[in-house]
Formats: structure tokens, sequence, C-alpha cells
């Protein structure tokens, strides 16, 4: 399968089998996203991973949509705001740029393990920093449950390229 394939069927799944994630399958799209390209090769993002299992109210406050906690493992990525390259022009931060894209790079690695991932921003922060334990400076800017699907992908409706993109200037 090529890239472009595995991006074509890769799905945000909403509903996950209980059976665990394989250690060798973990650490394979933790691998992935070390490798994700970031500004200045600061890698300024760290994940947490944790287990769903007895945990259903309290993650419940970081989202609450029932696949949230169907699947064995969620992982959260957080920036490193203040390890994150800074553009001088304007002082933009790309640390949540950097955690983005180490994200899509482990859920693509996922998909090509046969697992599934659903991005997730809709969650709540200020619980996510308490249930987490997560200390100043730090973050969170994506989750995905991670596990087997346990639904079939439906129907994916993108734009036209030629509604996203232009050459030479706007």
């Amino acid at each position: 399968m090529t890239l472009l394939d595995l991006m074509k069927n890769r799905y945000s799944v909403r509903a996950y089998k209980p059976e665990p994630v394989e250690k060798e399958k973990l650490e394979y799209v933790l691998e992935a996203a070390r490798l994700a390209p970031t500004a200045a090769n600061r890698q300024p993002f760290q994940f947490i991973i944790f287990e769903t299992a007895g945990r259903k109210k309290e993650l419940e406050r970081i989202y609450t949509r029932p696949f949230f906690t169907q699947a064995p493992l969620v992982i959260c990525v957080c920036a490193l705001r203040s390890q994150a390259w800074t553009r001088r022009q304007d002082n933009a931060n790309y640390g949540h740029v950097d955690a983005a894209i180490a994200m899509d790079h482990l859920i693509l690695a996922a998909a090509e393990q046969g697992l599934g991932t659903c991005w997730i921003a809709a969650f709540d922060p200020v619980a996510t920093q308490e249930i987490l334990g997560l200390p100043d400076g730090v973050e969170p800017v994506a989750l995905t449950p991670l596990g087997y699907p346990a639904d079939a992908p439906g129907a994916k409706t993108r734009k036209p390229l030629s509604e996203l993109v232009r050459y030479g200037r706007w």
C-alpha cells in the first residue's frame, strides 16, 4: 500500500474493540511520531499514554463521547511552548504545530498497523491538565483513542484540489 492509499483509507474510528494494543505496535506508532519534522528540530512535545480501563467517569471529564473510553488506550500530545522554536518576525510559537505534526505521524502509523484513532480537539483542557497532572507550561494539544476498530469507515468528503490550491499568488 502506498502512503497516499493509506491516507485515503484512514478514517476517524468511533467504535473500538476491547482487545489490548500490542507493545510492539504502540512503540512503532510512537517511533513514527518521534521522527516527525519539527521547527529547528526541537521536538517540543511529550506524549502521555494512559489506559482507559476502570476510568470511564474520570475520563468523561476530558471528553464525553462513549468511544473515547472504549479503546484500551488514549494518547495525549502536549506542547512544551518554552522549548519550541519561535519565529522572530512575529513571535509565532510553533509548539502546537510541531505537536500536531507528531500526532499526525502517529495516527498514520497506527492506521498502517491496523489500529484505529480519532483526532480529538474538542476536549476540556482544564480537566485534561488536572487528570493527567500536567505542570505549568505543558499544553494539551490533541488526544486520540488507540485500539482496534469495531466499526467500518463511512464515506469521506474532501474538497477538490482546485478549491485548496493557488499558484503564484492569492
